[in-house]
């Protein structure tokens, strides 16, 4: 392995050593936040990891006299959290029938963004619907998908639309984006670790401008694409032969990055990025590339942080 695949993996090291990390997923009763409890319970049984559902019934207090809350408002709440967690753990054995999968529930009071904050310190995946319309919060995944990505301490993985979960969505391809940074280094590993437990394909993108090809002038194009191919494959350096199951396809496009992978998604099963690019400065806890495919994709999309 080269110094830098040897880099990442000592990075990650916490995580490996850590093998009851679990997969934590935010359910809150929408339609959205159940897909992304499919797809954890999916992901949970392909890594041999438990399932944390968790959910909140905390309230949003604003300025002013606070709300008190009766015994009987605390049980009406508590209970509510319970059915929507008993649905999804009924959810999540269809997604993963078996008796290996082992899942646990949890009703907080805590408000549900500085709770899945906190706790993605401990787990090995964080995993939201790209929004919410919940009874209890309405709305609420929309503001959890941004924080969680934006803060989050483990990979966060986004469910929008599409789950992935049926069978010819199964034998596609994992797409990963490459932008020949160290920023990208996390999230070449997890994608490939994904490929391999999948048992699917990799698509390594590198898109080597940051405007289209119809913008640039027709001058050094293939100098330019020699060097990007240079770049992609430095970067793909040592996890072929870590991970020899995987068959990589390579692509270099004079493309945007965000308009690139947005359209090599349709042909694949999830997309994983790190959380920042090429011009991105270390202040900066999201790119312009995660950013913008967070709002695009239908995919389910993992965002691995470089720290």
């Amino acid at each position: 392995m080269t110094s830098k695949g040897q880099h990442v993996a000592d990075e990650n090291a916490s995580l490996a050593e850590q093998p009851d990390a679990p997969i934590l997923a935010a359910v809150d009763g929408s339609a959205n936040s159940y897909q992304a409890v499919a797809w954890a319970a999916a992901e949970a049984a392909l890594h041999h990891r438990r399932l944390h559902l968790l959910t909140s019934v905390g309230i949003q207090m604003g300025y002013g006299p606070g709300v008190l809350l009766t015994e009987t408002d605390t049980e009406w709440l508590r209970s509510e959290g319970e059915r929507i967690l008993t649905e999804a753990t009924r959810l999540a054995r269809t997604a993963a029938p078996g008796d290996d999968l082992a899942i646990t529930t949890e009703v907080t009071f805590n408000l549900i963004i500085p709770t899945l904050i906190e706790r993605s310190a401990h787990a090995h995946l964080l995993v939201v619907g790209s929004r919410g319309s919940g009874a209890l919060q309405r709305g609420l995944l929309g503001s959890v998908s941004t924080a969680a990505t934006h803060h989050a301490h483990c990979p966060v993985a986004v469910i929008h639309g599409i789950a992935a979960l049926d069978p010819v969505s199964a034998t596609q391809p994992v797409l990963v984006g490459v932008d020949g940074t160290e920023n990208s280094a996390p999230a070449i590993e997890l994608a490939f670790e994904e490929a391999s437990h999948r048992k699917v394909d990799l698509i390594a993108l590198h898109a080597w401008s940051d405007t289209s090809a119809v913008d640039l002038p027709m001058v050094n194009w293939e100098t330019a694409r020699g060097s990007a191919e240079a770049v992609l494959a430095e970067s793909l350096a040592g996890w072929a032969e870590r991970y020899p199951d995987v068959k990589v396809h390579r692509i270099v496009v004079v493309d945007r990055p965000v308009r690139a992978l947005l359209d090599e998604s349709a042909n694949a099963q999830l997309v994983v990025v790190g959380c920042r690019g090429r011009g991105g400065f270390t202040s900066m806890v999201l790119g312009s590339t995660s950013n913008g495919l967070l709002h695009s994709v239908e995919v389910p999309m993992i965002v691995v942080r470089s720290n």
